[in-house]
């Protein structure tokens, strides 16, 4: 029986970029409130370049990397999808509007029949 390892890798480098990327955040966040008497231009561009930098910054972590790989394994799956010809879609979007106006229907038979039968002819209660 074949053993699988599993293997992870957390250098202190790696986490002092996470540290460092979540402290821009943080400091994008503060600089946005902070800055709010120079005009909303100052706020906005304190905000937006912490949060670039922390970006760019979680991006070459370990963590990132892998967020990466993710991505593009996502997309690389994506591209193997067949999609529906329009044809296909309007027919099987027919049938679902067909099946819930049917299945509407016969509940509401059942629910006027078993209300017929429990009030009128059992209980009594109309009529």
């Amino acid at each position: 029986m074949a053993s699988t390892q599993v293997e992870t890798v957390n250098s202190g480098a790696d986490k002092a970029r996470l540290a460092a990327a979540g402290l821009l955040v943080v400091g994008g966040v503060a600089a946005f409130y902070l800055l709010s008497a120079q005009g909303s231009l100052a706020q906005w561009g304190g905000l937006i370049v912490g949060l670039v930098l922390a970006t760019v910054i979680f991006f070459t972590s370990e963590y990132g990397k892998r967020l990466i790989a993710f991505g593009r394994d996502a997309w690389r799956e994506l591209k193997k999808v067949v999609w529906p010809a329009r044809k296909e879609t309007l027919q099987t979007t027919a049938f679902v509007f067909a099946f819930a106006v049917v299945m509407a229907l016969f509940l509401w038979l059942a629910d006027k029949t078993l209300e017929w039968v429990l009030y009128d002819l059992i209980l009594g209660w109309r009529g």
